[in-house]
């Protein structure tokens, strides 16, 4: 299998949606939001990583959102599927985002689940820290959401 990053497009979006269902239910993002957000090309920079085998068939196996303005970036999202996952292409996305991020903005920021504890690590291990928390963030599940700041170039 050869891996590519690539961006996301609309015709992603049915195979976007099955891995947002696996990863992230009861607090999906829906097709009408990715659809809204690909429509802003400007301020947003979507991916997907996608597996091709030898015989051409394509498979996507993640994808990563950033929202970045003149002042701030916003990692939007990041999902790798399941069985993929400790394979490095959550580090691949990240990694690709970040320096969009670094090319627009001075800082960038996100949030992400209080209890998913890898994810946690692998922001850390690209400058970011913890500065806040939102209580009841992520609906319709209420669980709470670390906010993490990293400034341009991992410092």
């Amino acid at each position: 299998m050869s891996l590519r990053l690539r961006d996301m497009a609309v015709a992603d979006l049915p195979a976007v949606m099955v891995l947002e269902e696996e990863l992230f239910a009861p607090d999906t993002w829906t097709r009408s939001m990715y659809r809204d957000e690909l429509a802003h090309r400007d301020t947003r920079h979507y991916l997907v990583a996608e597996d091709e085998d030898p015989a051409g068939n394509r498979t996507v196996v993640g994808y990563a959102g950033l929202i970045a303005y003149d002042d701030e970036a916003h990692v939007a999202t990041l999902g790798v599927a399941a069985g993929r996952q400790g394979q490095g292409i959550g580090s691949l996305l990240l990694d690709a985002l970040l320096a969009e991020a670094d090319r627009r903005s001075p800082v960038v920021l996100l949030e992400v689940r209080a209890d998913n504890k890898v994810a946690h690590g692998l922001y850390r291990r690209r400058g970011f820290s913890e500065i806040g928390r939102r209580r009841g963030y992520y609906q319709p599940s209420g669980a709470d959401a670390v906010v993490m700041k990293r400034e341009k170039g991992g410092q």
